[in-house]
């Protein structure tokens, strides 16, 4: 693919001075038909945190910037998407290994919740938004505790994020309130770069009844949903068994499907359940977290049966308690390999495809389709530069093949968000992670203690 050759600066969108300039990369553009393909030698200019101009590199030799990078042996991107996670469960990295899910959550991990703080919710937000940073991740799904801790960490760091106060009907009327509260507060906020949802934890541990209050209230304020539902094959089970419906079922007839709702691992989704989703309107998309799923036994998420029905696939990493990295990247090559495996066909997904559902699909799965995933002209400014340079990147024959299977998140340059740079060849500047790290490891003692008995919630699913 070929860029606008602009005669000169005078032909991009902005007059006057860019504020950041791009030069010399191999940018990742998308066509008409969304396919995508790579633009040699291009240029971006990005103004008040948008792209503002896309051409070649001769085309902006003469123009005015504050900042300008040469970008040459690098590949811009735009910047990747966790569309599911639990970014201040870093601090609990590891804290559980090799479990069936119901004894990592009932005997580890909800007791460890139970008297998590917000320093260390602080602490661990901190800790993986670096991560992310340095993984080349823009933008992040959040679905935890103490939000507004959250949003505070967001703010600062420079990432964008959409955010939910996750709750249980264990927790009363009051759970579900302070999810609305928290999303009606904070959304907007970061100048713009925080979004909100409703975030019911999942069906197994909120009832019918807080799911349809929370579908009445995402239609009348305009708010999505996140969840987690269909986590696995033996969810689904167990709630034929219990219910007579399937989870899928149980978000049916309770209105959420709809909403503008995104499913958190879907692992468990069925071939009954896909006329729900189908008739759902586009309302529907689904993140899947290949690494973790792998880590439970669990069955890989339908990937190709739900693009089959035009459901946005968006590609997420769960939290780094269950997963132990925050790395989409690595989240990108599995569901790639996962997928040829589990279909038997070696041709899909191919590279292309994976890099859509890294960036598009990903976008459209927060509710951002309309503002970033793609490098064109009115997107927000977030961009990522990855070397090529390296023997296990060279030679380059085929760049999707390159990205997908051979580069690695530590190849990421440079993270930019909204025009910002959050990370400079590899120098996080928002983020001072020793520090974090070493107020994280003076807490880690008494927050990690199970001996009090108690636990947030009894995993039952």
């Amino acid at each position: 693919m070929t860029v606008p050759a602009a005669s000169g600066p005078a032909d991009l969108v902005g007059t006057g001075p860019a504020d950041l300039v791009v030069t010399g990369c191999t940018a990742l553009v998308h066509d008409e038909a969304e396919r995508v393909g790579f633009a040699e030698d291009a240029a971006v200019v990005v103004r008040d945190g948008v792209i503002d101009g896309i051409t070649t590199t001769a085309a902006v030799s003469g123009l005015a910037a504050a900042e300008r990078i040469d970008a040459r042996g690098r590949a811009l991107l735009p910047g990747l998407i966790n569309c599911h996670t639990h970014s201040p469960m870093a601090a609990l990295r590891g804290i559980a290994e090799d479990l069936p899910v119901e004894e990592w959550f009932n005997d580890h991990i909800w007791p460890i919740e139970s008297h998590l703080g917000e320093r260390d919710v602080e602490l661990g937000a901190r800790l993986a938004c670096a991560e992310m940073i340095r993984g080349g991740v823009t933008t992040f799904a959040d679905h935890y505790f103490a939000m507004d801790t959250v949003a505070d960490v967001v703010a600062g760091t420079g990432l964008r994020a959409s955010l939910g106060q996750a709750y249980f009907s264990s927790q009363g009327p009051e759970g579900r309130a302070a999810s609305l509260d928290f999303a009606l507060r904070r959304r907007g906020d970061a100048d713009g770069r925080v979004t909100t949802c409703l975030a019911p934890h999942a069906p197994y541990t909120v009832d019918d009844a807080d799911l349809a209050a929370t579908a009445e209230l995402a239609r009348a304020h305009g708010l999505p949903v996140h969840l987690h539902a269909a986590e696995s094959r033996a969810q689904t089970e167990h709630s034929l068994a219990r219910h007579g419906v399937t989870p899928i079922g149980v978000l049916h007839r309770t209105g959420l499907l709809d909403t503008d709702v995104l499913i958190a691992h879907g692992t468990g989704i069925v071939d009954s359940d896909l006329d729900l989703l189908a008739a759902a309107g586009g309302r529907v998309a689904v993140a899947t977290a290949p690494r973790g799923c792998l880590k439970f036994a669990w069955d890989p998420t339908p990937v190709r049966a739900l693009a089959g029905l035009g459901i946005p696939v968006g590609l997420a990493t769960d939290g780094a308690a269950s997963n132990n990295s925050l790395d989409v990247w690595e989240a990108m090559a599995l569901t790639a390999l996962v997928q040829k495996s589990t279909t038997g066909d070696p041709r899909w997904l191919t590279s292309r495809q994976a890099l859509h559902h890294a960036t598009l699909q990903s976008a459209r799965a927060v509710g951002l389709g309309d503002r970033i995933g793609s490098l064109a002209v009115g997107r927000r400014a977030d961009l990522v530069l990855v070397d090529l340079t390296g023997p296990h990147t060279q030679p380059v024959h085929d760049l999707a093949a390159t990205l997908v299977h051979s580069a690695r998140s530590a190849d990421v340059l440079t993270t930019i968000v909204d025009g910002r740079v959050l990370m400079r060849d590899r120098e996080l500047l928002t983020v001072d992670v020793p520090a974090v790290v070493a107020e994280l490891e003076e807490r880690l003692p008494a927050l990690v203690e199970r001996g009090h008995g108690k636990r947030i919630q009894t995993y039952d699913g």
